[in-house]
């Protein structure tokens, strides 16, 4: 998949601590406008947002700022939380984690069939969160990965589950996610108080998410197999991803969620072949990349493979305009 150039990469803080304007950028930009009201009928989203991955820039949004729950599209954080952790501070991965008992609180299904006490590497847990979004495992890494933590980030006070979301929280406000409030890892929203973001900030966030390589593998899997260990025996499970849209069209990943409050919700990524550009001796490598977040749907698949084919229509549009980024319109 085509990753984001250095220019456009989301630079974060230490461990969470005159344009003249062509011609034909107007019409480019007047047929859009024609096309919105149109096609805005056709979704019954409460919120997305159509964004290019390489930019940032916001091709077309509805009720971007408007918060919600999200379900597990929370994994995103809590997953980016362990793989900067790995990557900053040297965490190793295969490690082992045992499941704690309080990872069966709340958390709802157990799809895959822990129990407490299994002992699973760092790695699978993290394909049990992103492919089959499983909270149980997405708990035990906030839990293994919150106690690493405590020994090294000095603010980080409390027990370790705290200490995670509060660094979840950290990259949150780290990458401009002014409206979002994590208060768990998993995104189950049963509690008085409610976690919440918006569609225009989990683009910022899985837009850095997609520049890891790491995520962008581990989101694309359409099955895993994983194993853990229970009694001194190794039992194996297959994951499958929970993401229909996956392989179809150029999407290549990222995440679905659904709670009662949220309803269904929907990240993707997709993408088409670079563009190759020849200006005389020069030549210019453009990714294309579209990054598409869907908050309160009824059909999100459906929605989803139609906002796809919207957003490559908008982005064709716009590519022709000359690509122009006004920043106002930019995550």
């Amino acid at each position: 998949m085509p990753v984001a150039n250095q220019a456009a990469t989301i630079k974060v803080q230490r461990f969470y601590t005159l344009v003249t304007i062509p011609r034909r950028f107007f019409i480019a930009l007047f047929s859009l406008a024609l096309c919105l009201p149109a096609a805005r009928g056709l979704h019954a989203a409460r919120a997305y947002a159509i964004v290019d991955s390489q930019t940032g820039f916001v091709l077309d949004q509805q009720e971007p700022r408007e918060k919600r729950q999200v379900g597990s599209l929370t994994k995103v954080a809590s997953a980016m939380v362990v793989l900067d952790w790995a990557e900053k501070q040297s965490g190793d991965l295969n490690q082992l984690a045992a499941i704690p008992p309080e990872a069966f609180v709340g958390t709802g299904e157990n799809l895959i069939g822990f129990q407490p006490g299994d002992r699973v590497t760092l790695r699978d847990l993290l394909y049990a969160s992103l492919v089959q979004s499983d909270n149980i495992a997405a708990y035990t890494l906030a839990s293994h990965v919150g106690a690493a933590l405590q020994s090294i980030v000095p603010s980080a006070k409390g027990p370790p589950v705290e200490v995670f979301v509060g660094q979840m929280n950290s990259l949150a406000k780290t990458l401009g996610m002014e409206r979002t409030r994590f208060l768990n890892p998993h995104g189950i929203d049963g509690g008085r108080s409610l976690p919440y973001a918006t569609a225009s900030d989990m683009a910022r966030l899985t837009r850095y998410a997609v520049n890891k390589a790491a995520f962008r593998f581990y989101v694309s899997q359409k099955e895993r197999q994983i194993s853990f260990s229970r009694g001194g025996k190794n039992v194996g499970y297959m994951l499958r991803n929970t993401n229909e849209l996956l392989g179809k069209n150029g999407v290549d990943g990222v995440k679905t969620g659904r709670t009662a409050r949220a309803g269904d919700c929907l990240i993707l990524s997709a993408h088409r072949e670079n563009q190759i550009i020849k200006e005389g001796p020069k030549t210019a490598v453009i990714p294309r990349h579209l990054i598409i977040v869907i908050l309160g749907s009824t059909d999100r698949f459906g929605e989803g493979a139609a906002l796809i084919a919207r957003g490559w229509q908008l982005y064709d549009q716009w590519a022709a305009g000359g690509r122009m980024v006004d920043p106002k319109k930019t995550l």
